[in-house]
């Protein structure tokens, strides 16, 4: 009975030894014929051996500078935000545009449709009341439109990407409002519109 006793501890300490050199094994599945020696093994073994040697990829592609971000992740408008600056912004309103006939309105020849997709351009109204043209700073982005008045300040976030070059600004110095029409970006215009 005493040699049955030993004969099993070595029989354990074998099996140890076996389960330590199966765990420092890259987790290869093909040495794993015995159940008990699969049995160490967990979901973290699955796939792939993770990689030893950890690369630090850049943003910017340059290692040694310090910017913390580089101009793709900064949004387009955020460096006209200026948290001091006392100026409230001025009454807004966005609309979109598009031009139908009578065959869009009443045959639906063109596929036009009231959504948003179907719009060719933006109409921003802005109120600027006690303000000249002359005192009116405006600079549009591609997403971005950017107003100043000694009076008003206003950094708005256009909801569609536009073309800032064929844009068209005018004011009404009776009523105090700036409208600014933008023709929009529309990469399914293909589709959109015939």
């Amino acid at each position: 009975m005493e040699a049955l006793g030993v004969s099993s501890v070595e029989y354990l300490k074998a099996l140890s030894t076996l389960f330590s050199t199966q765990q420092d094994d890259d987790g290869d599945d093909e040495d794993c014929k015995n159940v008990a020696a699969c049995a160490g093994l967990g979901p973290g073994h699955i796939g792939p051996p993770p990689k030893r040697d950890k690369e630090v990829s850049t943003v910017c592609g340059k290692e040694d500078s310090k910017d913390i971000w580089s101009e793709e992740e900064v949004g387009e408008g955020s460096q006209y935000d200026d948290p001091a600056d006392p100026r409230p912004p001025p009454e807004y309103e966005v609309i979109l545009k598009q031009s139908v006939g009578t065959e869009d309105l009443f045959l639906g020849l063109n596929r036009k449709d009231p959504s948003s997709m179907c719009c060719e351009a933006m109409l921003v109204k802005i109120k600027l009341p006690e303000t000249e043209a002359t005192d009116v700073v405006l600079d549009v982005k591609e997403k971005f439109l950017d107003l100043r008045t000694p009076k008003y300040k206003l950094g708005l976030h256009l909801p569609h990407p536009i073309h800032s070059q064929g844009g068209k600004a005018q004011f009404f110095s009776e009523r105090g409002e700036l409208e600014v029409t933008l023709p929009m970006k529309r990469p399914m215009d293909f589709i959109n519109m015939p």
